[in-house]
């Protein structure tokens, strides 16, 4: 099979696409022929090696030698002890711990995987795991977001950031969406009530409250100044958004900016 292959960690240009032996699956393990993956930070930092963390289980060279870790397809066998899965199922998730999307063909654990939905496509499922699990726990799980609330989210027109907006409206509350001008249109798209481009209004000091100010997509809400700082994603407001108050979306629950999904072929 062909898989995209790096021995070394460095700059994209240490990657190959190159012909490796298709994997076969253990006992608890279903193979899937991958037919979308998505880019997240993760990739980009275990890629690079950079921050240290990229490189916990090697620290000198890369452990998994092919990336990719928010994927979806068709399950094409399964070992004896399967018994969620059978050969011909679409299925997605996110295999952060073993990697290997950017290949035409994994082997990871059943439990890791789940069924795709009926009606949705390979690419909108690729797109879901790591960014959705932000946002729902964000909004949902630790936000406990109520109807009528004010809720801000910065870094609205990234991965997580769309995911959040719908949810906050999903639970019936009036959304800010804060990113670049570019994705203001975008942002209204998915149910922004307001935007604000940040590079042109400093929304720690326009004077607006909050219910929960929640950083997303890798920035942090800054009160101090107008920066957009390229913390860890899922990381909570500092301090009160323009004197805003609740709660924030949790520290360290997801380090993964997410990116667009790509067809396999």
């Amino acid at each position: 099979m062909k898989a995209v292959v790096y021995t070394r960690y460095g700059p994209p240009d240490v990657l190959r696409v190159t012909n490796v032996a298709a994997p076969v699956p253990k006992d608890n393990e279903v193979l899937v022929r991958v037919a979308a993956v998505s880019l997240n930070r993760s990739d980009w930092e275990t890629l690079r090696g950079k921050p240290l963390y990229a490189r916990i289980g090697g620290p000198f060279r890369p452990r998994h030698h092919v990336l990719g870790s928010d994927i979806a397809g068709r399950v094409q066998a399964a070992g004896p002890r399967v018994t969620l899965f059978r050969p011909g199922q679409d299925v997605f998730g996110d295999i952060l711990r073993h990697m290997g999307g950017f290949a035409q063909y994994v082997c990871v654990p059943e439990g890791t995987l789940a069924a795709m939905p009926a009606g949705m496509s390979y690419a909108e499922a690729a797109a879901l795991p790591q960014a959705g699990a932000i946002a729902l726990q964000g909004i949902r799980d630790k936000g406990q977001v109520q109807r009528g609330q004010k809720v801000l989210v910065n870094g609205a027109g990234g991965g997580s950031g769309m995911y959040a907006i719908q949810l906050a409206k999903l639970h019936g509350a009036e959304v800010t969406g804060v990113d670049n001008a570019e994705k203001l249109e975008f942002m209204r798209s998915v149910g922004a009530d307001h935007v604000i481009d940040y590079t042109r209004e400093d929304f720690t000091a326009n004077g607006r409250a909050y219910d929960l100010p929640a950083g997303s997509a890798g920035r942090a809400v800054d009160r101090k100044s107008r920066r957009q700082e390229d913390t860890a994603a899922c990381r909570p407001a500092r301090g009160r958004a323009s004197g805003a108050h609740g709660r924030a979306l949790p520290s360290g629950e997801d380090r993964h900016g997410h990116r667009s999904p790509l067809p396999v072929e």
